[in-house]
């Protein structure tokens, strides 16, 4: 079940906290990239951006392969999964409840509705003013 691998998650949970490493992952979902084609959009130094992807790279969502002096990134969406499956159970939970909810409502408004109508007087007979 999930609770094996609360480390998993919380190292992904982490990675996924900062905007730059979101944007790093969004810009490997389109094939490998290097370190600088990923600090150059924010333009931050090599030695900034190996940091962030060392974070990602922790948690197992960046695969570095080094050819030469050229650091190539590549996307490992597999821990995702593992979050996903924690997501979801959340999901599963807050839909039941919600759906619970929404029956509830729709139960007290048709008492609601039943009641009025049934409270409501007979209309009166005309040339009965008296």
């Amino acid at each position: 079940m999930v609770e094996l691998h609360t480390h998993e998650i919380d190292t992904v949970f982490h990675a996924l906290s900062d905007a730059t490493r979101r944007h790093m992952l969004q810009e490997l979902t389109q094939g490998e990239r290097t370190v600088g084609q990923l600090a150059e959009p924010h333009a931050m130094s090599l030695a900034a951006a190996s940091k962030h992807i060392k974070v990602l790279e922790s948690a197992g969502l960046v695969r570095r392969e080094i050819q030469g002096r050229t650091h190539l990134c590549r996307l490992d969406p597999g821990p995702l999964a593992t979050v996903h499956e924690w997501l979801s159970f959340y999901e599963r939970f807050w839909s039941g409840r919600l759906d619970a909810l929404e029956r509830l409502l729709k139960e007290n408004d048709a008492r609601k509705t039943a009641t009025e109508r049934d409270t409501k007087l007979p209309p009166s007979k005309p040339g009965n003013d008296t």
